[in-house]
């Protein structure tokens, strides 16, 4: 696919981060977008910046929906196919994602499952239910956001970090098994896995919230982050996962835009593997070379050092 000009797209998780700055550049290359997103206010604002930016008679629309729910997202389709007057769509990316669900032995089982339904479950649900519009097309692109933890499943020698992990490995292992898939039975249509580092968005701050129990996803984030949250109050686990946030999305040696420009020009070179940022890079490399060290601390002190000499 060489030109999205008339092409139409469907985003997940398009509110903020690389799900908006997707749709951004894809609007202004001429493509319909659709999106959708659990915040409301999130999609209106990315909503008002697509039609600004885009090109005129460029079609915008946005549903809340949360895409672990497999109902909504059938409505989602519904909805994309009603407002374009169509049976059929482009491309697909399966973005949204929340962080969240460290420890499997040690959180609560409701947390754990939020965070692998959203991250893996969601992308399950987009592809069901969009799937039958890409295969409807003349071409389409199914792309899915894995991630660094797709392939190495750990986020320090100190932090359990399973459930995002575990579905961001069931993403990249379901996209790589839809090349052949795609392949044998709809063959016009391509499947692409994107594997960010660390890019610079919101994740953290739109990820669960805590509550007065502090028993959630403010929580879990903080404890997987290396946080001693039991003598914390809510409010002080507020502000420190807010300033945990806000840190991770300035500092971040890759923006967001820069990661939807890597992802759109995967999908026009046919690329079925897409990884995002030198640290990505760095990781996959070292990954490959010593598997059997992945997790030792030698290995996430060359991890770390490789990475702050960039």
């Amino acid at each position: 696919m060489q030109d999205f000009a008339g092409k139409i797209a469907v985003i997940t998780g398009g509110g903020t981060g690389m799900g908006r700055e997707l749709a951004l550049q894809l609007v202004e290359q001429g493509c319909d977008v659709a999106m959708c997103d659990v915040s409301a206010e999130a999609m209106q604002e990315s909503v008002a910046l697509c039609q600004a930016a885009a090109p005129q008679g460029i079609r915008t629309t946005a549903l809340s929906c949360d895409v672990s729910d497999a109902e909504q997202m059938q409505q989602f389709a519904e909805h994309v196919s009603d407002t374009f007057a169509t049976q059929h769509i482009n491309l697909l990316f399966n973005n949204a994602g929340i962080a969240g669900g460290g420890s499997f032995i040690k959180e609560p089982q409701v947390q754990w499952e939020k965070t692998f339904n959203v991250c893996w479950g969601g992308v399950y649900n987009g592809a069901r239910s969009f799937m039958p519009m890409l295969v409807a097309s003349d071409e389409g692109h199914i792309v899915n956001t894995s991630s660094i933890n797709g392939f190495w499943a750990s986020a320090g020698p100190q932090s359990a970090h399973t459930a995002y992990s575990a579905a961001k490995f069931a993403v990249k292992g379901f996209t790589e098994a839809l090349i052949t898939d795609l392949r044998l039975n709809a063959p016009h249509v391509q499947a692409s896995v994107v594997m960010p580092g660390h890019i610079g968005t919101s994740i953290l701050l739109n990820s669960p919230q805590i509550d007065t129990a502090g028993d959630d996803g403010g929580k879990s984030l903080l404890t997987m982050m290396g946080v001693d949250t039991d003598t914390m109050s809510a409010a002080e686990m507020q502000a420190a996962l807010q300033q945990a946030g806000e840190t991770f999305r300035d500092n971040a040696p890759t923006s967001a835009a820069e990661a939807a420009t890597v992802i759109l020009d995967g999908v026009k070179q046919s690329r079925w593997r897409i990884l995002i940022g030198e640290d990505a890079h760095i990781l996959d490399e070292m990954v490959r070379a010593t598997p059997e060290d992945a997790y030792e601390v030698e290995f996430i002190v060359r991890r770390n050092a490789m990475r702050d000499a960039q």
